[in-house]
Order: C-alpha cells, then structure tokens, then sequence
C-alpha cells in the first residue's frame, strides 16, 4: 500500500471536523498566500447577499470561476 493511501486510509477514520482541519492544513501548505475570511466578513458577506446589495454567483458560473467548465 503506498503512503498516500495509507494516510488515506487513516484520515478516513476522522471525524469530519478533523478531516475538514486536515484538509485545510495541507492546502495551506501547498499555497501559502492567506485566505483567511473572518466570521464578521463572512457575516456581512451573508447579509449582503440576502438584502441584494449583491448577487450571488450560479453554480456553473462558480465551476467556471474555479476552472471547472
């Protein structure tokens, strides 16, 4: 079994807030440019969008957005 899978293996017995930790950690240390969001932003972000300050993407704009056409 290569190492990869066996971490695999292992990071599949976490719980899903360790797991999402762990994913988060690895993607830091692959990009280490911040992007760190606050709870107020993320709050004010929310608020925005509901009052229709601004408008929200579509799900195939979003995947375009991130390169997934």
């Amino acid at each position: 079994m290569s190492q990869v899978a066996a971490l695999l293996k292992e990071a599949s017995k976490l719980d899903q807030m360790d797991r999402a930790e762990l994913v988060s950690s690895l993607l830091e240390d692959l990009d280490s440019s911040p992007h760190h969001v606050s709870d107020e932003e993320a709050l004010q972000r929310f608020h925005d969008l509901k009052s229709g300050k601004i408008k929200g993407l579509s799900e195939a704009d979003f995947w375009k957005a991130c390169g997934r056409t």
